[in-house]
């Protein structure tokens, strides 16, 4: 028989760290919102995301998706260096030595308790070097001017920059399909440039994710 004594680390039983009724902490009071280890949070009202996005529209016109892709990266690059440090910290090991079920629930679990949506990685395709990426009820597409182009490129800057330090390669990230033009989800693709060179041109041809994802396949 197991002994709860045997599950312990450190005299106490590793759980879900982003859980959101112990991640989030906060004072009515003094209107502030704390994670876990003190750190200040930050909550954004949709009306300013919305303001956001249609002032960069303004204001800087067709470059507003490379200003929100810039941004992305920038936060991306952040979000990783602290999801790191948070997990070793409690897990007492790097994130390296994570299993993958571990990795994926953490970061499933941070995504949904910032509030940034639901995210679901697609590894049906890393034998081939890609990587998909699903964001459901995002709330970035939703303040987004909606259209017929793909608005995820805050998320697309994001998800660049934090898989490329994870996996220590120069990845590229596509968006194939955004709830901002009628699609059910956001779907995003890594990896590298020169593969992904061709998903611009069929996206802008109005090709869906799994046809898009077909062509890749057939690649040399």
């Amino acid at each position: 028989m197991v002994s709860v004594a045997d599950l312990l680390t450190d005299g106490r039983l590793p759980g879900n760290y982003f859980a959101q009724d112990l991640y989030v902490r906060g004072s009515t009071e003094l209107g502030l919102l704390e994670n876990r280890r003190g750190d200040r949070l930050l909550a954004i009202p949709d009306s300013l995301l919305q303001a956001i996005y249609s002032g960069l529209e303004k204001e800087t016109g067709q470059a507003s998706g490379l200003v929100l892709y810039n941004c992305g990266r920038w936060w991306g690059k952040n979000f990783y260096a602290r999801f790191c440090e948070e997990l070793a910290d409690y897990y007492k090991q790097p994130l390296s030595s994570l299993s993958m079920a571990e990795f994926l629930q953490s970061l499933q679990q941070c995504w949904k308790t910032h509030g940034w949506g639901q995210i679901h990685l697609d590894i049906t395709y890393r034998d081939r070097g890609f990587l998909g990426v699903e964001i459901w009820h995002s709330p970035f597409t939703a303040a987004a001017p909606q259209g017929q182009k793909p608005a995820g490129d805050l998320e697309r800057g994001i998800l660049e920059i934090f898989f490329s330090q994870l996996t220590g390669r120069e990845l590229r990230c596509a968006q194939t399909s955004c709830t901002a033009k009628g699609d059910d989800c956001n779907r995003f693709v890594l990896g590298l440039e020169k593969r992904l060179q061709p998903v611009e041109a069929m996206v802008a041809s109005g090709q869906a994710h799994q046809a898009i994802m077909q062509t890749l396949m057939q690649q040399g």
